[in-house]
């Protein structure tokens, strides 16, 4: 197929900041080019999440940092994401955030529970706010993931759908009725305690093999009562979950769901083996309050149901979660590099810097509202700016070690 290599240079009047972006040469496919003719600048555009209005198409992807002792952000950790935000991020979501004392394994993980530790997240979210940026708390709960022996609250059972970690190995044990009930409501007072807070919105991590997903999918759900069996029962937890955040935050503070199909071990792993059963599993979400759909893939530009016919057949994930619910939705993965994920957990771990064509295609295509961004920000805070500006040759490629710092 024929490629065409064009230049665009966005003037940035109308953005929240007026810098004006330097040309950037850019490739699309030819039959991409006439239909979907997405632009640099558009991706500087800003964009409405039910009442929230977010300043560009970027966000700040959930990242794991474990550099907060005793489950309190430091004024370190603050300062990490008030250098984001003040490099052009619009929508900051944080690392995982524990939402009760049986959440995950380490100490070393912030908790949104506490009266120092809702302290600390207040001072880090007026330090966000006071660059421009907006910020959301990842809720997160490992479900069996948390492991047989914990660092953090080790007398406390792990507790999981079915006693099941991702790999079916036997861990933990299934969660009783009253055991989800209060593991519900976890979520709910720490979705109540975000708000205080000041969060700009909330978002429930209910991917890559934890708690909530571990519901979702059928190789870790082997539950016979109301929460296990057909895909709508095994739903049922997690719009529970959703619904009372909802009840929680308020209908106007925008609740995120995020969703993958891979797990932790198994990239082959379906939730959804197809367009309907994903509209099922998405619809019952929405209907219980979520309000935008992330969709966390390993590499953003892959489609994830290619078997369908037509134009379809091109989405990628966020495309479709789009497409089944008419919700916002965010894309995420490898987006800017040239390796995906895993290479982050490799001692020599290394991804170089790649094109945006394929985030502009998508975007021409409607099929997502913002780009979440890994990697690319923990190895460089303003890697946003200098994409805006032009300044290419200035960007530091991820490397391994840009794990270990909060730079």
């Amino acid at each position: 197929m024929t490629k065409i290599t064009r230049s665009v240079t966005p003037t940035g009047n109308d953005r929240p900041d007026s810098a004006v972006a330097a040309t950037m040469t850019l490739e699309f496919t030819e039959e991409n080019t006439a239909a979907h003719a997405a632009t640099l600048e558009d991706l500087f555009t800003p964009v409405e999440l039910g009442s929230l209005r977010v300043r560009n198409r970027f966000a700040m992807a959930p990242m794991t940092r474990e550099f907060s002792p005793d489950g309190t952000v430091t004024d370190e950790v603050a300062s990490y994401y008030a250098r984001r935000a003040a490099a052009g991020v619009g929508l900051l979501i944080t690392e995982g955030v524990y939402v009760s004392e049986d959440s995950g394994p380490s100490t070393r993980v912030p908790r949104l529970f506490g009266e120092v530790q809702l302290a600390a997240w207040t001072r880090l979210v007026e330090a966000v706010h006071a660059e421009g940026g907006l910020i959301a708390p990842q809720l997160w709960h490992l479900g069996a993931e948390r492991g047989d022996h914990p660092a953090y609250n080790a007398e406390l059972p792990t507790l999981s759908p079915s006693g099941l970690s991702s790999s079916g190995k036997s861990r933990g044990r299934a969660a009783t009725i009253d055991e989800l009930a209060r593991i519900r409501d976890d979520f709910a007072r720490a979705a109540a305690a975000a708000k205080d807070a000041g969060f700009d919105a909330v978002e429930l991590h209910g991917a890559h093999g934890y708690l909530l997903d571990q519901f979702l999918w059928e190789g870790t759900n082997k539950r016979d009562d109301q929460y296990g069996g057909s895909l709508e029962a095994r739903t049922r937890f997690p719009a529970e979950v959703a619904a009372a955040v909802r009840d929680a935050v308020g209908p106007d503070l925008p609740v995120i769901f995020r969703f993958s199909q891979w797990k932790s071990g198994d990239y082959a792993a379906r939730i959804a083996n197809s367009p309907a059963e994903l509209e099922v599993l998405l619809g019952r979400l929405a209907e219980a309050g979520v309000s935008v759909f992330h969709a966390s893939t390993r590499r953003h530009w892959e489609p994830a149901f290619p078997e369908a016919e037509g134009p379809d057949g091109q989405l990628g994930l966020a495309g479709w979660a789009k497409k089944v619910t008419g919700l916002p939705s965010i894309a995420v993965g490898s987006v800017g590099l040239d390796e995906s994920f895993q290479v982050a957990f490799q001692a020599d771990g290394h991804a170089g810097v790649s094109g945006l064509g394929p985030v502009l295609e998508q975007l021409g295509r409607g099929e997502f509202d913002l780009v979440a961004l890994g990697r690319v920000l923990l190895s460089d805070p303003a890697w946003i700016e200098k994409i805006r500006d032009g300044r290419h040759e200035e960007i530091r490629p991820f490397r391994a070690e840009d794990r270990e710092t909060l730079s």
